[in-house]
């Protein structure tokens, strides 16, 4: 049986960077690198909870170069589709049947549409950029 804080949150990188017109446009790695080391930030503060981020293409460059200390936060390099690896990943989770709730962080309709019906819930992007902006 989980505790009350114990969940599950699979962050939409490209979504929740593209978010926010702080012109990632110019070095998505670089924004990338920025969102992984505030989530493993955030990751310490909440350690019952699984935090795994989808990277997609060029994002991916993010974990190349000097290493990050990321904790035990989860990062996952898409190989083609990052909405196809976001569900992936969130049916993953949710198949053991663990009774760990999964939040899935996007504003995009359509994967939205892909994770619900598998038991997932959804949040946009603004509730975790609040969340990470105390760091």
């Amino acid at each position: 049986m989980s505790t009350p804080d114990e969940q599950v949150i699979v962050v939409d990188a490209a979504n929740v960077i593209g978010s926010r017109p702080d012109g990632w446009w110019r070095d998505r790695a670089g924004a990338a690198r920025r969102l992984l080391l505030k989530l493993a930030t955030l990751q310490q503060q909440l350690p019952h909870t699984t935090i795994a981020v989808v990277l997609e293409g060029a994002a991916r460059k993010a974990t190349e170069g000097d290493p990050l200390d990321l904790g035990v936060l989860r990062v996952v390099l898409a190989p083609a589709s990052g909405d196809d690896t976001i569900t992936e990943v969130t049916a993953a989770y949710l198949v053991p049947a663990t009774g760990l709730p999964v939040t899935v962080v996007t504003a995009d309709r359509g994967l939205r549409a892909r994770v619900e019906p598998l038991g997932a819930t959804t949040t946009g992007p603004s509730w975790l950029l609040t969340q990470l902006d105390n760091f």
